[in-house]
């Protein structure tokens, strides 16, 4: 077993291959973890001593080689690995036969390209908002795409606080427009329309990064050595490159 001397917790779940760290500070939060039958405090360091558990079951070295996949998220599934509150859950419906976990975020009402691994890792450099990875979006709207409808969502639009970033926008139908984004807040571009008084009645995601999406609905395929080798040169400021 590899030195952890000194590792935080939701460092170890992630290098574990049990979820990211962001999802691994939920768990904690949650009371869900427990190091040597004690719940811990957010922050909390273990040692190779340790005995760390999530609900109950011990975490310990991966078995599993490195996955990647790219799933066709339908409509009405959750990306969630809580398989125990969410019956709808992504986990369940792909059903792989080793332990994986989304990248990101798709919500529920949407479908279209997720990413999935067990690499925690490589989650983290993914989603650091820094590296502005590209995704592309194809969405469909209540009422007439106008001009100024593509100008003012391709310039920021105020959501959360905060102006989002500036985008692309391209007209594809009379209700449908594609959008390229870097950034990933909470039902982005369905509050981004909301905001200009249009409701999305469909959002697909077709791209992230140098994955497009190219399988059925509810279909799933392993990333190729090239998508691998495409999405190191991108995360090559991290200190950890994803394995292939």
């Amino acid at each position: 077993m590899k030195e952890r001397e000194g590792t935080r917790i939701n460092k170890f779940l992630s290098e574990m291959g049990y979820c990211s760290r962001r999802a691994a500070d939920k768990l904690i939060d949650q009371g869900r973890v427990t190091i040597n039958g004690t719940v811990p405090e957010m922050g909390t360091k273990i040692t190779e001593k340790d005995e760390i558990r999530v609900d109950g079951t011990l975490i310990s070295e991966p078995q599993d080689k490195p996955v990647y996949i790219a799933f066709n998220k339908p409509i009405g599934i959750v990306c969630t690995t809580d398989t125990k509150r969410e019956k709808d859950n992504i986990i369940d419906y792909i059903n792989y036969p080793s332990r994986i976990f989304p990248i990101g975020r798709l919500d529920k009402p949407s479908e279209g390209l997720i990413l999935l691994t067990n690499d925690g890792d490589i989650v983290n450099k993914i989603l650091r908002a820094r590296n502005n990875h590209e995704k592309d979006y194809i969405v469909t709207v209540d009422r007439p795409i106008t001009q100024e409808f593509l100008e003012r969502m391709s310039n920021g639009v105020p959501i959360l606080d905060r102006v989002t970033r500036k985008c692309y926008l391209e007209q594809l139908d009379k209700f449908v427009f594609k959008i390229t984004l870097t950034q990933g807040l909470n039902r982005q571009i369905r509050r981004m329309c909301e905001y200009l008084d249009y409701n999305v009645t469909a959002l697909k995601r077709i791209r992230i990064m140098n994955i497009e999406l190219d399988v059925p609905v509810g279909k799933w395929r392993n990333l190729t050595e090239k998508e691998l080798q495409d999405i190191n040169e991108s995360v090559s400021d991290s200190s950890k490159t994803p394995k292939s």
